[in-house]
């Protein structure tokens, strides 16, 4: 039975409270105002005083309006017809399609029992070789993409959206510009991954409580898309508009701040998103990728510093690039010992030389004379950063590999690259 109160207690900006009893933490209510009906969300409860964050905002909202409870929390549709489909916050329809109402699931249940989960086994082909080939991404793993904003983050999230070997990419959006809403959604729709693709968008400019919303949303879809024996990739962007979020509606229920004004469970609530990446013994799996933008490139700054800890790993996106330095996935070593023989060795062998030469860089810029070793090492860094590093780089592994050894081939001799020698001899690109 839906309850339905008509005396709102008080009104700080966003939040109502009414008095209420039998209302549950995360129980959905409708608000009418006179601008319309707007969707409102229980987000804290002291003896009978019921808080609610209104999705609409709290303008034209007045003491003498209805509240009423519907006795569930958020709901998003799950089914096939969610393909090609794009989502607000509120679950309502942004592309002019139909609302779908059908087989209605709770966002933000608990993520999966550790013991219904199996080792991670198997890689999701990126065709980017710094991904692929320097820090293999897993399926069910869940890594961070650090980034200082401006850099080309949507980009490459759009292309791994359109390339990885997966059944269902669900793009779940926080804070984003329109612009960057339209780009995802005509790049998807150009490269032909548009009907296999799920997008839950909340935009700069639509209400906050929403933002919260996506990542749940995306979660929940991806969850039940795994238990059909489906591989789901999850591109969450930017999880720190998603904390930005959550600090501002702590911030007007009074909450006691923590690090930089930030909730004091910033942690769990990163954590409880995150650990919904699972491969399961008898079904699908999820993977999720997580843009982290780093406010003045600062990597201890809240976001970043508690999403470390939890993750496995993280590629740091620097100039463009996917920086081979600080850049790591945890779970590797679980697929590359299956892929080609060369695969480790290579991966260890040119990350070394590439060090090497950003040494030799720091040499030159100090005005050291050049040996004939640092003039080796200047022509293969630029190759590396030219046909290796750039993003517009789109190859399968195997052909990463033979691009690898033919870069170092054209570079150096055999025994300069400190590989071994059964590797070399069947490896080593053969002169004509």
């Amino acid at each position: 039975m839906k309850k339905v109160y008509s005396k709102i207690e008080s009104i700080t900006g966003s939040v109502i409270t009414v008095k209420a009893e039998g209302v549950r933490y995360g129980d959905l209510a409708e608000v009418d105002t006179v601008f319309g009906t707007s969707l409102a969300e229980v987000n804290r409860l002291e003896n009978d005083i019921v808080s609610l964050q209104v999705f609409a905002g709290g303008r034209g909202i007045s003491t003498g309006d209805t509240v009423r409870f519907l006795g569930h929390p958020m709901e998003v549709s799950f089914s096939e017809n969610l393909m090609g489909r794009v989502f607000s916050g509120s679950g309502s329809p942004r592309d002019k399609g139909p609302a779908l109402t059908e087989n209605l699931i709770t966002i933000g249940g608990p993520s999966v029992n550790p013991a219904m989960r199996i080792i991670p086994r198997s890689m999701i082909r990126t065709g980017i070789p710094m991904i692929d080939l320097f820090n293999t991404l897993v399926v069910s793993q869940k890594l961070p993409i650090f980034s200082v904003s401006g850099e080309p983050y949507n980009e490459l999230l759009a292309r791994i959206a359109m390339q990885a070997e997966v059944d269902v990419i669900i793009l779940g959006g926080m804070g984003l510009k329109y612009d960057d809403y339209l780009f995802f959604k005509d790049t998807l729709e150009e490269g032909g991954a548009l009907s296999r693709t799920v997008m839950f968008v909340h935009t700069a400019s639509d209400p906050t409580v929403e933002c919260l919303m996506i990542p749940d949303m995306s979660l929940a879809v991806a969850e039940q898309f795994a238990l059909q024996g489906k591989d789901v990739l999850v591109l969450l962007t930017d999880m720190t508009n998603f904390a930005d979020a959550m600090k501002e509606i702590s911030i007007i229920q009074e909450q006691v701040p923590s690090n930089r004004g930030y909730p004091g469970d910033l942690y769990s609530q990163l954590a409880s998103r995150y650990e919904k990446a699972v491969d399961f013994e008898t079904a699908g799996s999820i993977t999720i990728l997580g843009v982290t933008t780093m406010p003045g490139d600062d990597v201890t700054h809240p976001v970043p510093d508690n999403t470390g800890y939890i993750t496995e790993g993280q590629y740091y996106l620097k100039n463009g690039r996917i920086e081979p330095f600080g850049s790591l996935s945890r779970l590797k070593q679980q697929v590359n010992g299956k892929t080609r023989a060369d695969h480790r060795a290579l991966m260890d062998g040119m990350i070394k030389l590439y060090s090497a030469y950003k040494d030799t860089l720091e040499k030159k810029a100090m005005g050291f004379i050049m040996t004939a070793w640092d003039d080796k090492l200047l022509k293969y860094g630029d190759l590396f950063e030219k046909q290796m590093m750039d993003l517009s780089v789109n190859i399968p592994l195997e052909k990463a590999l033979d691009l690898g050894w033919e870069i170092m081939a054209s570079c150096f001799s055999p025994e300069e690259t400190g590989l071994r020698t059964e590797l070399i001899s069947k490896f080593w690109p053969k002169k004509d």
